[in-house]
């Protein structure tokens, strides 16, 4: 097995001991190894270290849990870098959410102008890691789930010699969606989704062998009838029926624009104010596990579960250990998706292990799904160069180019508001 280094970026975070719970569920895998968890949250990080230690202790692995404030210090003799950070924490992602609303655009997390000033921030912090890790640990690896994953793996993969995978289970977890809502046996599914992260389309999809869309085409019927029923689920339903491919949940910000802005004008509160309600019996979890002998998760108390990033310890375990599997990856097209040109990020099944990941290579995807994607593409390339050495111009310019803006008075308003908002957390050259 692997005996490698792991220095995992966000390892204080409210998802930190989830993610150490997947690791050491499969630490076997990486037995030998040595993780360090880096963040700006002293006190956290070591609440994340305690609980790790005693899972890895009570599993009689040896693997070796450490803590750092010291980006730099910490990539030592790293192999692997696990980053999932938010640059600004849940504060921005409020900002990134409700500023966009005032001006008549979504405001989501990777969406629109929120994921765009996402990606600025987390792009700022990876590019200082990035000139950390060519200097310090030039063989390493970065394995990201830092959002918008496809941006920043895009603006990775064209600027650094680091190589990079970004990493998201929605071509897994979107088609489940589906086979629940329609009472299916997941088992007893086979899809493939492909297309761009948070934007993939099926372009197989079947169900005991038989096309699965027919089948969607009776759960809207009945769910159609019932006396209150869920309109998100008869959104994605006729989504895909009509379109005749199953979709990434995302779809519904572009395809049903109007109701979905309307509902989040409707609300209270933003998604960001309503996990922020919640951070603080996550941590009195969190710290009352820590003082345990034997620390147990729970997954309504954990944020976002008992288990998280699994994507990226299957993707590292096949790499490290060779195994030779297939999994969902966001990583540099190379021919694999005809649509889209070669150094685009595509998200498709990639083939893992020692020599690295390859994207394996795909059919066209339906023509019915193909120009929204090929719009969401050049805005993710025009996203990527901006975040990594544009001026406001090219900010602005990417901005209006988004599919949920496509207006340059917005674009510029908007820009300028939230750039305004939140300028501690970006370069100068994008505030000019």
């Amino acid at each position: 097995m692997a005996r490698i280094k792991i220095v995992y970026l966000g390892g204080g975070s409210s998802r930190g001991a989830g993610t150490m719970a997947s690791l050491l569920e499969q630490g076997a895998n990486f037995n030998g190894s040595e993780v360090v968890l880096v963040d700006l949250e002293p006190d956290r990080l070591a609440v994340v270290q305690k609980i790790a230690a005693k899972i890895a202790r009570n599993k009689g692995l040896d693997i070796t849990i450490t803590t750092s404030t010291d980006r730099r210090a910490a990539l030592r003799d790293c192999d692997a870098v696990l980053s999932s950070f938010r640059p600004g924490g849940f504060e921005a992602r409020y900002l990134d959410e409700s500023i966009p609303l005032k001006h008549g655009v979504l405001g989501q997390e990777t969406q629109g102008p929120g994921g765009f000033f996402m990606a600025l921030r987390s792009i700022h912090v990876l590019k200082q890691t990035l000139a950390d890790m060519e200097e310090i640990c030039p063989n390493a690896r970065l394995f990201n789930y830092t959002n918008p994953v496809n941006i920043v793996a895009q603006a990775v993969s064209r600027n650094s010699p680091i190589p990079v995978v970004s990493l998201c289970e929605g071509p897994i977890t979107f088609y489940h969606w589906f086979g629940q809502a329609a009472g299916l046996d997941i088992a007893k599914m086979d899809v493939t989704m492909i297309g761009l992260n948070h934007a993939c389309w099926s372009i197989h999809h079947e169900y005991e062998g038989q096309d699965i869309i027919p089948i969607l085409a009776e759960a809207l019927a009945r769910r159609q009838a019932e006396p209150n029923p869920d309109p998100y689920t008869l959104r994605m339903l006729k989504l895909a029926v009509t379109m005749n491919s199953i979709p990434a949940s995302y779809f519904q910000y572009y395809y049903y624009n109007d109701e979905v802005l309307n509902e989040l004008r409707e609300r209270s509160t933003t998604r960001a104010q309503d996990i922020m309600s919640g951070l603080p019996d996550y941590w009195t979890h969190y710290r009352e596990q820590a003082e345990s002998d034997a620390p147990q998760l729970d997954p309504r108390r954990s944020r976002g579960g008992v288990h998280e990033l699994e994507l990226a310890l299957d993707v590292m375990d096949a790499y490290y250990n060779d195994r030779g599997e297939v999994w969902p990856v966001n990583t540099p097209n190379r021919g694999a998706m005809p649509d889209f040109p070669d150094d685009f990020v595509v998200e498709v099944p990639g083939y893992v292990d020692r020599h690295g990941i390859t994207p394996l290579v795909q059919n066209h995807m339906p023509p019915q799904t193909l120009g929204l994607l090929k719009a969401l593409g050049e805005y993710q390339s025009l996203a990527a160069d901006a975040a990594w050495a544009g001026t406001r111009t090219d900010a602005i310019r990417a901005l209006a180019s988004n599919p949920l803006v496509l207006s340059l008075s917005k674009a510029e308003t908007i820009y300028d508001e939230m750039a305004g908002a939140l300028q501690e957390y970006l370069p100068a050259r994008l505030l000019k």
